[in-house]
Parts: C-alpha cells; structure tokens; sequence
C-alpha cells in the first residue's frame, strides 16, 4: 500500500493555520456582549468515508452516516431504563440517547466491467436507521450499545447513489449493479467498552492519553468480535473518545466536551476483528448470490487529526484496512471526515 503523505500534510497544514486565527478572534471577543444561549439538547454529526480521497474506487467504497445524540439531561426515559436494566452497563453513568442514518457501498475493483469476476467482493449497498444508548462514567469509561436496522441489496440504493456522485464529479458510470447482492433485511446489534488507562500530566495544554477498547457485533449483516486501542496527543484535548466512524471500525464518541476555545489533536489507533459473519463477503444469508471467501481477522489502522473550535469539532481520519477475503487486489485506503456540532 502506498502512503499518500502530501494530501494529509496539505490538509494537516491547513486545521494548524486555521487554529491561531480563530484563537485570536475569541480573544478579542467583547465579553460584554456574550449573550446567554438557549442551552442545546443534543450533538448532531456528519460522517463521510470514501476512498476517493487516495485515488481509488473499490472495495469499501463509500459510507455516509448523519447521526445525532443527545445530552444527559436529555436523554429519554426509555433510554435511562435500558441503562439501568443492562447488566455490563454502569449504573452511575451519564445516559445519552442516539439515533442515526446512514448507507454504505461496495464495489469489486473494476467498476466500468459489467460482469464482474466471481472471486472479487461483489456490489452491494447497505441502508440503515439506528439507535442506541451510550453510557460516560466518570469521563474514564464509556459503554456504546446501538442496534442498526436496514435492508442489504437494489432496495438498499447503491447504485442510484454511486451513478448519481459519479455523474455529478464527471467519474465512469459503474456497470456491475445488475451482479450485486440480493435484497435482504438486515439486524446489527453492537457493543463497545472504551476507557481511559492512561492520562498524562498537562504541560503548557499539552497532554496525551490513551483509550484501549473492546467489543463486537452480532446479526446476519456483521458478526464479529473486536479489540484495539486510540492514543491522542494535543493541546486542550476536549472530553471525547476519538472522532466518531462508521462501523465496523475504531468506536470514537459522537459527543464531545470542549476544554478551551481552541483544542487539536493528532491521534493514532489499531483495532483488530474476528469475523465470524460479513454479507458483503458471505453473500446472501438465504438466496442465491455472489460470494467470496472472506479472511478470518482484519485489522484496521488509522491516524488523524481533530480541531475543535468552541462547540464544533472537525476531524479528518486516514484509515488502513488488511485484506478481508482472499485473492483481494492489495489491501483497503479510505479517509474520513467528520463534523460535529451541537444542536
């Protein structure tokens, strides 16, 4: 895999001139004329994956999640009952509720064949609706359980959504759609525990910390068990776990909670998967369908960095994904971005 470091460094170049800026523009704020907001319910976050962003157009080729949670104090009753009603889940932590949509879209590697080889990952798309409950205990744990709902196959809309991005960034028009999965309901049900076991001391802002997480998933879309760990390292690191991503991937928190005006971080993370069950390898659970044979455990590595600028955080990851089925054409590459603000 060839590491891309001009577009990340462009891109790491521009969060760093950005901060200083607005760092001055806050410090001139006339404190006279701060207003009292209306106090917000909940974070709403936007999550773009694509691997559009190093040139390629393959594989996990897209997914895109608009999610949004809620504050503690906002969080409904049925949420604060599940809660307290699971036994792995705290029963002193802070409850908030979250819901999501989101679609995700695979690709074999040449999108322009309209008949596709047998021993590559077949099309398929993915749209679902989630909701979930998160629990914080103490800014040292945070429990995540969501269950995603969806459908898997043409009701899905991956092909309308591939032809129409292509058509409007002028890109081939794929050709393969009429191979792709067939329609299926799909159920994911999954958990993660993330905590924090190190935390340095601050030096002029700076710190570093280290959240180890582990969990899994289980439904006829992904089955699987998983472990990794996220360190950050910055200036004014704000209460949050990593940058959220679409999942299967490295957990990171949807909220946030700002320590400065300004805060940015650099962080690394590793997370390793034992696959018991991936459709869009496997094929369809009950139907006839394109298969291949997927790898037993994947391991993704990913780095990035997140600015937050008073209540919003934008964050841009650049993800490395081990080869998932055999015979695969060189291992995955796809970036990130995500942007949260409260609401």
């Amino acid at each position: 895999m060839n590491f891309r470091p001009s577009f990340t460094a462009t891109l790491l170049a521009s969060f760093i001139s950005i901060a200083p800026a607005v760092a001055e523009e806050a410090a001139v704020a006339d404190p006279e004329k701060v207003e009292v907001e209306e106090e917000d319910t909940g974070t709403f976050t936007f999550v773009l994956e694509n691997d559009l962003f190093f040139g390629l157009d393959r594989d996990y080729t897209n997914g895109i999640m608009l999610a949004w949670m809620s504050e503690p104090d906002h969080a409904p009753a049925w949420a604060l009952r599940a809660a307290r009603l699971l036994p792995f889940f705290p029963k002193d932590g802070l409850v908030r509720s979250t819901y999501a949509i989101g679609q995700n879209m695979y690709t074999p590697n040449d999108i322009q064949d309209p008949t596709p080889p047998t021993n590559e990952r077949p099309y398929a798309g993915w749209l679902y609706g989630a909701v979930g409950i998160v629990v914080e205990t103490g800014e040292k744990q945070l429990d995540q359980l969501q269950l995603q709902l969806g459908v898997v196959g043409p009701s899905a809309l991956g092909e309308q959504s591939q032809t129409f991005v292509h058509k409007v960034i002028d890109s081939p028009k794929p050709q393969g759609w009429d191979t792709q999965l067939k329609d299926e309901p799909g159920l994911v049900l999954t958990y993660q525990r993330s905590w924090r076991a190190l935390v340095s001391a601050k030096l002029n802002g700076f710190s570093i910390d280290m959240t180890p997480h582990l969990g899994g998933a289980l439904g006829n879309v992904h089955t699987y068990v998983n472990a990794g760990a996220t360190m950050r390292m910055g200036w004014n690191l704000p209460n949050d776990y990593g940058p959220p991503r679409i999942q299967p991937g490295l957990p990171g928190s949807g909220f946030f909670e700002p320590t400065d005006d300004i805060g940015l971080y650099f962080f690394a993370g590793l997370d390793a998967r034992a696959v018991a069950r991936n459709i869009f390898l496997d094929g369809n659970s009950f139907r006839d369908s394109r298969s291949v044979n997927k790898e037993p455990i994947v391991g993704d590595a990913q780095l990035g960095l997140a600015l937050t600028i008073r209540d919003a955080r934008i964050a841009f990851t650049h993800v490395f994904r081990s080869r998932e089925y055999e015979g695969q054409d060189g291992k995955d590459e796809f970036g990130a971005i995500s942007v949260s603000v409260p609401f």
